[in-house]
């Protein structure tokens, strides 16, 4: 997955924090930032500036939970360009693609999105500094996408899990939002079930996701125009491969150039489109193999192979070994 190491700081902050009644000038005090960050055209954090901000909103709200305050006064236009368009999706599974896509844009926080055949997934991490994600910042996250499914589907939809490594000082009101328990873990995460990850947005806009996706496309590009074209396809491909779209030609189609530009680019790396597709499920393979309990069917669908036999015998060429086999071998 793609990261950054500066932040810009956008104007919706200001108006979130003060829907929220928290003192802005409070929160940048405690956060040890420069008072006028708001009215700097330029401004961007760094990630540890961006984790001190977030304890800075959590010392300023005081006894009042900031997760439960942002599901009081959601409201997308307040939210940067990503977040906003993500109310563009035709339902939460590409909702959720696109905002792991264009994380880096946000935050200094790597999403992971697992959508498999009975429920979608979300786990989040961090980078660029030290320890746990900010109690606030993780409560906020997982309001935040309960918040976004129900907004778009305007269905009171109840997650399987919510998980984070800290919990709330008062845990009743956040069960109570959330419609079940919630528990401690290592990993902060939120399941949903397959049926309500798929159901409609009622927000779905596919002209407004056009306007939008080709400039968060160009600020990807603008932040990682370092990376390699490997490196891009593979970035591409983390993202098609459960929706089965991994062809040469709509991997093109992403990065915006003609599929001879592309194999173009690759040949000039020494790089082979299906070496990188072959690699990357080879990989993926083994990160759900060693890490989760889901079936081989449905790491075939994750993988974008249309049935687990060939999924099977795809494994067996890369490995040498089935991929029940090398289960059993790391387990």
């Amino acid at each position: 997955m793609k990261r950054a190491s500066r932040f810009v700081v956008a104007s919706s902050w200001q108006l979130m924090l003060g829907d929220m009644r928290i003192d802005t000038a409070a929160v940048l005090a405690h956060a040890g930032l420069p008072a006028d960050l708001f009215h700097r055209g330029d401004a961007a954090l760094s990630p540890a500036e961006y984790f001190r901000f977030w304890h800075g909103i959590e010392r300023a709200a005081g006894e009042r939970e900031v997760g439960l305050l942002l599901a009081e006064h959601f409201k997308a236009e307040a939210f940067d360009a990503p977040i906003f368009a993500s109310l563009c999706s035709p339902n939460f599974n590409v909702a959720a693609r696109r905002l792991s896509h264009y994380k880096p844009l946000i935050g200094p926080l790597l999403l992971d999105v697992d959508q498999g055949r009975n429920l979608t997934r979300l786990s989040l991490a961090c980078y660029g500094a030290e320890g746990q994600l900010p109690r606030a910042l993780s409560l906020t996250e997982l309001v935040f996408f309960c918040q976004l499914i129900r907004f778009g589907t305007r269905e009171r939809i109840v997650p399987r899990v919510v998980q984070l490594a800290e919990l709330p000082r008062d845990v009743a009101p956040y069960a109570a939002y959330f419609g079940c328990a919630l528990r401690r873990a290592d990993q902060t995460e939120i399941h949903f079930s397959a049926a309500d990850a798929a159901k409609p947005f009622l927000t779905f806009n596919a002209a407004m996701w056009d306007f939008f996706e080709g400039k968060l496309n160009q600020k990807l590009a603008d932040l990682d125009a370092s990376a390699s074209t490997a490196q891009r396809v593979r970035a591409v491909l983390l993202e098609a491969l459960p929706s089965g779209e991994a062809s040469i030609e709509a991997v093109a189609d992403r990065l915006a150039v003609s599929k001879r530009t592309l194999q173009r680019k690759l040949t000039a790396e020494a790089e082979g489109f299906q070496d990188i597709l072959a690699a990357t499920r080879t990989e993926l393979a083994d990160h759900y193999l060693k890490q989760s309990k889901l079936s081989l069917g449905e790491i075939s669908f994750l993988l974008g192979f249309q049935e687990p036999n060939s999924f099977i015998r795809a494994y067996r060429g890369w490995k040498g070994v089935s991929p029940s086999a090398f289960r059993t071998q790391v387990h």
